[in-house]
């Protein structure tokens, strides 16, 4: 009776199915830390980790092999700064993608962008509020991670948070409720607002410390420094980061003491406040592309010099650097096309960074600014978010732009290398 028992339980127990091996034999492995490529390393992939990685893999007797010849195996890119529901701004202004795009359009163009994303090479994104359309990425990240839609792992700031009057769409009549790009709130309402974000499912908040008070302004603080501080605490208490649009001197100095973990953009930033940022910890993510983006849109054909904005842009950037400030890699994409990701990791070596310490960035970098600690390089244990490209992007950037092979959570999501099936 016993052994009856026991052979019963064996049937109806489950089914356990060895996870297929994967054996990526590239040319050379960029392992996001070493700044030198790995020659004659192999990457083993089991269910959705990198099980090996190194010169002498065992091979499994199971494992699919695939060959990379010419091509150099890397940790899936993280792009720091996404607007997934916006499209560039030479195809439509941002008012009037805020005001009269409908929400279902909106969210199309989002798994567009998605895709777009991803066969990119870019398998992480820091999506930076939707603009406008509420509370919509958190249905994408859920679409995404369902295997609905393709796209990258998403980490969402839906709504962002802006200080009343400071923010637009403007030029309204008066008193006339107008679809706003973010959520207001100041004072005590604040932190509740910081916090209804949270629960509705926002991975990080991210506050706007200054902006345009009326056309034609420049940019001046908005929160003082005691709401600042209170909405970064009730964020961090909660286990969320708060990234921080910041771009004039007193709303990087009050970011910076308020305790934000990025701040974002940063133009008119100067060495006094870098040294701050760079004392607290604080990491920049510098937009290059977003500024030459929407200045080339206005009419300037790319010739040096540059005009005013760009060269201070580049300025605080190279300030940022020499003060030894942590640098994200991340454009502000959705200004300029989504899948153009590598036009801000273009811009930054064109402004003195290494390809190498651009890739790091863009990899490990980004992973340690953000607290991702399962990904950002070929290790085993990590994620299976791998890309290969043709050439070397530790000598030559722009070899990122050559995506042959993505893998996202160990599945390949993009195949161009001719392996036979």
């Amino acid at each position: 009776m016993r052994l009856i028992l026991i052979l019963a339980a064996l049937l109806l127990a489950p089914t356990v199915q060895a996870q297929e091996a994967l054996l990526l034999r590239p040319e050379r492995v960029f392992d996001g830390v070493d700044p030198r490529p790995r020659l004659g390393w192999s990457v083993l992939v089991r269910g959705n980790r990198i099980e090996a990685a190194g010169p002498d893999v065992v091979v499994p007797a199971d494992a699919r092999i695939i060959d990379l010849p010419g091509q150099t195996l890397m940790p899936g890119m993280i792009e720091g700064h996404s607007h997934l529901f916006l499209h560039p701004y030479d195809e439509t202004p941002w008012d009037q993608q805020v005001l009269y795009e409908p929400l279902a359009l909106r969210t199309a163009r989002a798994v567009n962008h998605a895709r777009a994303t991803l066969m990119a090479g870019f398998t992480t994104v820091r999506d930076l509020g939707t603009e406008g359309a509420g509370y919509a990425d958190a249905g994408l990240r859920r679409a995404i991670a369902e295997g609905i839609v393709p796209g990258p792992r998403m980490l969402i700031a839906s709504r962002a948070i802006v200080a009343t009057g400071a923010y637009g769409p403007k030029g309204f009549e008066p008193g006339v409720p107008v679809p706003l790009g973010a959520e207001e709130a100041d004072g005590d309402d604040l932190v509740r607002v910081v916090r209804s974000q949270i629960g509705a499912g926002a991975d990080l908040i991210k506050l706007y410390a200054d902006y345009r008070w009326g056309p034609g302004e420049p940019s001046r603080p908005t929160f003082s420094q005691t709401e600042l501080t209170e909405a970064v605490e009730a964020a961090h208490s909660a286990g969320r980061q708060v990234a921080i649009h910041a771009g004039t001197v007193e709303g990087m100095r009050r970011s910076i003491l308020a305790g934000a973990d990025v701040l974002e953009h940063g133009d008119a930033g100067t060495p006094e406040i870098f040294r701050l940022m760079a004392e607290q910890g604080v990491a920049l993510c510098p937009t290059l592309a977003a500024t030459e983006s929407v200045t080339r849109y206005r009419g300037w054909d790319g010739t040096e010099p540059a005009p005013q904005n760009v060269l201070t842009k580049r300025a605080a950037f190279a300030a940022a650097r020499e003060a030894g400030v942590s640098i994200c890699m991340g454009g502000d994409v959705g200004v300029y096309a989504h899948g153009n990701n590598a036009l801000e990791m273009e811009l930054m070596a064109a402004q003195g960074m290494s390809a190498s310490e651009v890739l790091i960035a863009a990899t490990s970098g980004n992973a340690a600014i953000f607290d991702l600690s399962d990904r950002g390089a070929v290790r085993a244990g990590l994620l299976a978010d791998l890309v290969a490209v043709e050439g070397d992007p530790t000598t030559d950037i722009a070899a990122v732009r050559a995506v042959r092979l993505v893998i996202k959570d160990g599945q390949i999501a993009r195949d161009e290398t001719a392996q036979p099936r």
